[in-house]
């Protein structure tokens, strides 16, 4: 099941400049979802990471993780923006293989260890192309706004 931009701005309240996933392109309810970035040059955090060598921050790509892992539960227990909100709570075994740079389409895969409506942890792994470049175990939890 594929999701695209529209019905992910529907899902979380992110938006440009700090929008980081393009779209959802397999999603399982409490079990699975890749999620893709797109890296262009036009990214504004290109401007000072860094001049004349640009690479997409580790943060961020922490934080791209996390938005596809928001989209998880959101679509996994049917709940809505308007009532709820999907809070980032910890990283844990956070690692940085690879750059990533402009042209790179990176794929976020997500499977959640733990995957209840208050609480949960999932496991994330970043890739550009077969490549890992990042991986990372993160918390979130559901909250009514």
């Amino acid at each position: 099941m594929e999701i695209d931009i529209m019905e992910i701005m529907k899902l979380i309240p992110h938006r440009y400049p700090f929008l980081l996933v393009d779209k959802i392109i397999e999603f399982e309810p409490k079990k699975r979802i890749v999620g893709i970035k797109n890296v262009t040059i036009n990214e504004p955090y290109f401007q000072g990471h860094f001049p004349g060598h640009p690479i997409m921050p580790g943060a961020l790509l922490i934080e791209a993780m996390a938005q596809v892992g928001c989209v998880l539960m959101f679509k996994s227990f049917d709940i809505t923006p308007e009532e709820y909100v999907v809070y980032f709570m910890g990283i844990d075994k956070a690692r940085f293989r690879k750059p990533v740079r402009p042209g790179d389409t990176v794929r976020f895969v997500l499977e959640p260890k733990t995957i209840k409506k208050k609480l949960s942890k999932m496991v994330g792994t970043a890739y550009v192309g077969e490549d890992v470049v990042c991986e990372a175990e993160i918390m979130a939890m559901i909250a009514r706004k």
